[in-house]
Parts: C-alpha cells; sequence; structure tokens
C-alpha cells in the first residue's frame, strides 16, 4: 500500500466502554481489517484509538465500534481524520 493510499483517524468513545471488552474488540477488529495503531483506556473512562490503513477499512472498524461488544453501551463517538504518522508498524495496546 502507498503511502497516498493509507488514511488516519483518532477516534474516542463515551460511555460504559471499559471493563467490558471494548479495548479488545477494537484490537481484534482492527488486526483482523490489517489496520496498524494502538487503542487505550483513558482516565476520564473513555478509550481512544488511531486507526492507520485504507479508509474504508477504518470506516469498517468504526461502524462496529459505534455498537461495541456485548455489555457495552456506546453515549458519545468522536471521529477525526488526519495525515497518518507511518510509524506504527502493527496494531496493538498503549499504555501510558
Amino acid at each position: 500500500m502507498s503511502t497516498q493510499q493509507i488514511s488516519a483517524a483518532r477516534l474516542k468513545v463515551e460511555g460504559r466502554v471499559q471493563g467490558v471488552g471494548f479495548r479488545y474488540f477494537v484490537f481484534k477488529n482492527a488486526r483482523r481489517n490489517g489496520l496498524k495503531g494502538w487503542v487505550r483506556n483513558l482516565k476520564d473512562g473513555s478509550v481512544e484509538a488511531y486507526f492507520e490503513g485504507a479508509s474504508d477499512a477504518i470506516e469498517t472498524v468504526v461502524e462496529l465500534c459505534k455498537k461495541g461488544p456485548a455489555g457495552s453501551s456506546v453515549k458519545n463517538f468522536d471521529l477525526n481524520w488526519s495525515d497518518p504518522e507511518l510509524t506504527w508498524q502493527d496494531f496493538d495496546f498503549k499504555y501510558e
């Protein structure tokens, strides 16, 4: 995939999204769709993810995140497209 074909987006999801497997849900679906980047819990109780890859693959994962795994409840959803950083080799969990 050339750099012209790589898109990037940052997603923040609020609601009942911690303690319900939401990060693993994002991780699994991002890898399944060939995306690079990361997912993490934020101190405010939300989940944030950064995706790089084909825009249609990002859109697929974002649509899945709008519903989330069983037990989750998405209340607020913020998606921002950006230029790719091109520093990620895979999709993984980010801890800070």
